[in-house]
């Protein structure tokens, strides 16, 4: 857990300075588990993030969108009568807890000065944002209700008395000595590691493990000192917030630490850097409770098209027979003077290869029956052939167009999900709900995403078929460089140039590479050429495109990368 007490205490810090004296404006719940404070602080609006996701609980500021429910749920509208153009007046921290308090100052509906406090539980599962009346400590509402049926301790309901989460018997790393410090691990046990976590407050897993790392030889010296060296970082606020990067996972802490390794990625903030480590993380997760039914409907036609198919393959296996009823039939119309009427077999010779070959007959069919018979099997074999290659050739295109939904699901971002739904109902996959229906008026045009490359040049990147469809084929002109991840389902990428550097060339093939089923992988050839070179075929599904005159380039997808572009767009929009 990196998002430790430590952690914790640097980051309300953080905030503190940020918004302390700052006014609450708009409030948003995006998802079950989120809530977006729009703060007008030192002349311009920040952005608060409250999350109490089980696994990506946090605290921040943000700087990405949020997608929010037209219909706001039940807690995100009593924030918004307590709270809105209430004042921030302070934030702190419980001791060394991962409990952040908001103290907040506004007015009631007649006028009278309130206190309120909004507090934020940064507890994994237990996770919570609880609203509470500042003079009396009465809970107001909770994202999450919590009954002593769930929890004997303590109940998080509206109406109850708030009560912190248990304290921890545990010792203050910024206040202790040396001699504390040894005083509370057991060094003939071993797993010091496990020890300076079980024993000292807010402090995770990898600080410990730094601890131990930076300790060589772990003993009553060694490992004081490198723990002291930790916390009077911490102490004097001499953080950099940063990054690691090893073997594929992904780390990161108020300073670099030694015991991860791998590559290191700095950033000025920890909501910065908060960003950066959740970036598609917690959309990912967002659109997957979204999308939950519409991926299981995609994976459900995927596999009916895979049964159809494997049906099909034993067809298609079964009428090669045609051309042996066709040689049959041939060859016993060449020796119909040597068959007669109730044999069961007749050899004769195969002038193809010029050896033997027993052809079976019916016995109450004459010679020429048989051969006639041999023929209409031939005929029908060779149809049903056909029929079988066609139906095989739509399958596969099917599982193709499916397989490119099901990894549009994937990398959509919540606004992204509508238009995929509106597509697979134009193509008759899905039902339109009967409801009400939307005024008449000119409809919003898709809207690709934009990114910045280093040297200011936009990128669009359509993250579904609508907006792949509209940015090919009516967006870009006919001189811009198009893009797309080779032989793969993946977006359509346009560069908004029709000379960019090779720079930015690279730049938009790892966006091609990024956002394509081949995302993960080392190395992927990504295809591009003129708008004027892509072409839809006639009757072809949405999205799907044919081009020419293309060059490839071979580039691995770079997460950093693409952030950094997402938030220049953002920046400089």
């Amino acid at each position: 857990m990196s998002f430790d007490g430590l952690f914790t205490r640097m980051m309300t810090k953080e905030l503190a300075e940020a918004l302390a004296g700052g006014r609450i404006g708009k409030i948003y719940q995006p998802s079950k588990n989120e809530v977006l404070l729009i703060v007008r602080s030192k002349g311009k609006n920040a952005k608060l993030l409250l999350s109490a996701h089980p696994v990506y609980a946090r605290i921040q500021l943000t700087e990405e969108d949020y997608v929010h429910p037209k219909e706001p749920p039940m807690f995100c509208m009593v924030l918004r009568k307590h709270l809105e153009g209430a004042v921030i007046e302070k934030i702190e921290q419980r001791g060394l807890d991962r409990v952040v308090l908001i103290h907040i100052k506004g007015r009631n509906e007649i006028g009278d000065p309130t206190r309120k406090q909004l507090i934020i539980e940064l507890m994994g599962k237990h996770s919570n944002i609880v609203l509470t009346d500042g003079e009396s400590g009465t809970i107001i509402d909770s994202i999450k209700h919590v009954s002593h049926a769930v929890n004997r301790y303590r109940a998080v309901l509206p109406g109850q008395s708030y009560r912190f989460p248990p304290e921890q018997d545990k010792t203050d790393p910024l206040t202790c000595s040396e001699t504390d410090i040894v005083s509370q691990i057991d060094f003939n046990a071993g797993k010091i590691d496990a020890q300076l976590v079980s024993r000292f407050l807010g402090i995770s897993p990898l600080f410990a493990k730094e601890v131990v790392h930076l300790a060589e030889l772990p003993n009553r010296e060694t490992v004081p000192k490198a723990f002291l060296s930790l916390t009077d970082k911490i102490k004097r606020g001499d953080i950099r917030p940063t990054l690691m990067k090893r073997e594929d996972k992904e780390f990161f802490y108020l300073f670099p630490l030694e015991h991860v390794g791998g590559e290191r990625v700095y950033f000025k903030t920890l909501s910065e850097l908060l960003d950066r480590y959740y970036f598609e993380k917690a959309e990912r997760d967002r659109v997957k409770q979204i999308a939950g039914d519409l991926e299981r409907f995609i994976k459900k036609e995927i596999e009916k098209n895979e049964r159809k198919r494997e049906k099909l393959q034993r067809e298609w296996q079964e009428s090669e027979k045609s051309g042996e009823y066709q040689l049959y039939g041939e060859l016993l119309t060449a020796n119909l003077h040597l068959a007669e009427k109730g044999m069961k077999e007749i050899t004769v010779t195969n002038y193809y290869t010029g050896e033997p070959l027993t052809i079976p007959l019916d016995a109450d069919k004459s010679p020429s029956e048989n051969a006639q018979a041999y023929f209409r099997k031939y005929q029908k074999a060779k149809n049903a052939r056909e029929a079988v290659k066609t139906q095989l050739e739509q399958t596969e295109k099917e599982l193709e167009y499916l397989s490119l939904l099901h990894e549009q699901i994937r990398m959509a971002s919540a606004k992204d999900l509508d238009e995929i739904k509106e597509e697979l109902a134009e193509q008759g996959y899905l039902k339109e709900k009967a409801g009400r229906k939307e005024k008449p008026g000119k409809k919003a045009a898709p809207a690709p995403e934009q990114f910045l490359a280093s040297d200011g040049t936009p990128i669009l990147v359509g993250k579904n078929n609508k907006q792949n469809e509209y940015l090919t084929m009516r967006l870009a002109r006919k001189e811009e460089v198009w893009l797309h991840a080779k032989n793969v389902p993946g977006s359509h990428v346009v560069i908004r140039s029709s000379e960019p550097s090779e720079e930015t060339l690279l730049e938009a093939a790892h966006l091609a590479a990024y956002y394509s089923k081949a995302r993960n992988s080392g190395n992927v050839d990504v295809d591009y050429t003129k708008v004027k070179y892509v072409r839809k075929p006639t009757g072809a599904k949405p999205g799907f495109v044919i081009y020419d005159h293309q060059k490839t380039v071979r580039v691995t997808p770079d997460t950093d990368l693409v952030a950094k572009m997402r938030k220049a767009s953002r920046t400089h929009g």
